[in-house]
């Protein structure tokens, strides 16, 4: 059963989230983050069979949307992020049955950033879960052209600036507002787009958006997913999240797809999908266990 709720508003945005009930009391809750490179996505675009993975194993699932780039930059869209929790701590209660004491945070892509980023926040989730996300967005992959998207027509920068809206966006398709994206990685301008920082000469402001260099001993348990053939994050990224949270000796595990591509979850009854949702769900269980 699904209720949608207002999470956070002001005069010029409501940002939504979906709530999905399992069949148990006090249940455990993930936090979904969508993807979209920031710059689109909506809460509504876990699919039914992905939904009923948690709540048919008791996790229940709060979907959400947040401010999306460039109308908003990356330190809003964390505050989005941070307001979700903070909302959902206070609310939940009163309108679900859930444990506040068990909640995880679980991203795609871009929304896989985010749920990295909030095992920086002062008050942390139990439990991380990033499919093909990233902890460094100042690295090469992220602010060079991309030869991959280059690889693609070109995106005229008129297009791109049309695909711009001078309001408040919290949710857009990929029909609306992937070839603002293609342009931006195209001109290896993407990172200045999201953030308003040009990388180069201002590394250390964004080291401050980077989960990579800001780890600490009580950062959550994390479990990464990656294909090796992904053209959009690199594998590596994984890799390197992975090593840098052991480094701080805590558990972070890494399930690699091989030959997997960016969003190999939508080939949801693959064998190879079926058994790394599978430990999605184990190690879900086993962090958020009363």
């Amino acid at each position: 059963m699904k209720k949608t709720v207002v999470y956070k508003k002001d005069e010029h945005y409501e940002i939504k989230g979906d709530f999905y009930r399992t069949n148990h009391d006090h249940a455990p809750v993930a936090i979904f983050i969508h993807g979209g490179g920031l710059v689109w996505g909506t809460r509504e675009e876990i699919n039914e069979e992905m939904i009923k993975l948690y709540t048919d194993n008791g996790i229940a699932l709060f979907s959400i949307d947040y401010r999306l780039a460039p109308r908003t930059k990356l330190p809003d869209i964390l505050e989005d992020i941070h307001d979700a929790l903070h909302w959902l701590e206070l609310e939940g209660p009163k309108q679900f049955s859930i444990d506040l004491r068990r909640i995880a945070v679980v991203g795609s892509s871009a929304g896989g950033f985010l749920a990295l980023c909030t095992g920086t926040f002062n008050s942390k989730p139990r439990a991380i879960v990033s499919f093909y996300g990233y902890g460094d967005i100042l690295g090469g992959w992220a602010t060079a052209p991309s030869s991959y998207y280059r690889q693609k027509d070109i995106v005229p920068k008129d297009v791109a600036a049309s695909l711009v809206s001078d309001q408040t966006i919290t949710e857009a398709s990929v029909e609306q507002r992937f070839l603002l994206y293609v342009h931006a990685r195209q001109h290896g301008t993407w990172i200045e787009e999201i953030t308003g920082i040009h990388p180069e000469g201002n590394k250390e402001e964004l080291k401050k958006y980077c989960p990579i260099y800001n780890i600490t001993s009580d950062y959550p348990p994390t479990l990464l997913l990656h294909g090796t053939k992904d053209t959009d994050v690199p594998y590596e990224q994984a890799v390197f999240m992975r090593a840098a949270i052991k480094k701080e000796a805590v558990e972070a595990k890494l399930i690699t797809i091989h030959n997997g591509e960016h969003v190999f979850d939508k080939d949801f009854h693959n064998p190879v999908v079926q058994n790394a949702l599978k430990q999605v769900i184990d190690f879900l269980h086993t962090h958020l266990a009363k």
